[in-house]
C-alpha cells in the first residue's frame, strides 16, 4: 500500500509540519550525546524535522517510503541531505548515531510483527551508544482519535477531511479526502485510506534489551508531549 501520494504529501507539507517544529528542541536535547554525528530520519516526509538536524549541524541521511514526499524533501534540501527511499522493515537501514522520526511512521506498517522487526533492525543499526528516539500508536491510540469523529483542516489552496472509517483492537482505519488547487480556478479531488496499527508499547523495551538498547516509553520527547494515544520510544544502544 502506498501512503502519501501527490497531493496529500503536498498538503502535509504545506499545513502539517508543526508537529516535527514542536519536538524539534526536545528531540535534538536528546541527540546531544551524539552531536556532529550521523542521524538516520525515517519518514522524513517533506523534511520538516530534517531541517532542525541539518541547522544542529549533523550529518542526516533522511529516507521516506513516499516518493512524492522525497520529491518535495528534495526541492527543499537538495544536496544537503542524503535522500533515500526506504521501505521499513524489509530494506537495510545503514549504520548511524542516531536514529529519529515523529509521526508514527512504524504505525503504518501491516501488522505487529512487522512493526517488531522494525524495531530489531533500527536496534542493529544503531552504532555502540547510538540514540533511538520515536514515536509510534499504543493501542490507546484508537479509540482516542475515533472519538474526533470527522476532522476537517483548510489552508490557503487545499483542504482535507478526515474520517474514522474503522477500528479494531489492533488497528484504525481512517479515509483522507484531499481538495488541492489546479491553477485553473478549480480544485482536483482525491482520496487516500490509511491504515494505522496499534501496538502494546510496554512490550517495547523489553524487545529492544533483547537486541542492544536499553529503552523506555514514555508520552514526550522531554518536555514535548505528544498527542493522546502515541508513545515516545527514547533508548541508548550498549
Amino acid at each position: 500500500m502506498v501512503y502519501y501520494e501527490h497531493d496529500l504529501a503536498l498538503i502535509h507539507a504545506r499545513g502539517y509540519g508543526g508537529y516535527a517544529d514542536y519536538c524539534a528542541p526536545d528531540i535534538l536535547s536528546l541527540l546531544e550525546p551524539v552531536r556532529g554525528g550521523l542521524v538516520l530520519e525515517l519518514g522524513c516526509g517533506s523534511g520538516a524535522l530534517t531541517r532542525h538536524l541539518l541547522d544542529a549541524g549533523f550529518a542526516v541521511i533522511a529516507t521516506d517510503a513516499s516518493p512524492a514526499m522525497l520529491e518535495l524533501a528534495w526541492e527543499a534540501f537538495g544536496g544537503e541531505a542524503d535522500l533515500r527511499r526506504l521501505r521499513l522493515p524489509d530494506d537495510p537501514l545503514p549504520a548511524a548515531d542516531a536514529i529519529v522520526s515523529v509521526g508514527h511512521v512504524i504505525s503504518y506498517l501491516p501488522d505487529a510483527a512487522a512493526v517488531d522487526r522494525a524495531l530489531v533492525a533500527m536496534a542493529g543499526a544503531l552504532r555502540p551508544g547510538g540514540v533511538l528516539a520515536i514515536d509510534i500508536c499504543d493501542v490507546e491510540y484508537g479509540p482516542i482519535r475515533a472519538a474526533e469523529g470527522t476532522v476537517a483542516r483548510t489552508g490557503p489552496d487545499w483542504a482535507i477531511i478526515t474520517e474514522f472509517a474503522g477500528l479494531a483492537p489492533d488497528k484504525i482505519v481512517r479515509d483522507a479526502t484531499t481538495f488541492v488547487a489546479d491553477g485553473h480556478g478549480a480544485y482536483r479531488r482525491g482520496s487516500e485510506r490509511h491504515e494505522n496499527v496499534l501496538v502494546d508499547t510496554s512490550r517495547i523495551p523489553a524487545l529492544l534489551s533483547e537486541h542492544g538498547v536499553e529503552a523506555a516509553v514514555g508520552t514526550s520527547f522531554g518536555a514535548a508531549e505528544v498527542p493522546p494515544g502515541l508513545r515516545v520510544v527514547t533508548g541508548v544502544r550498549r
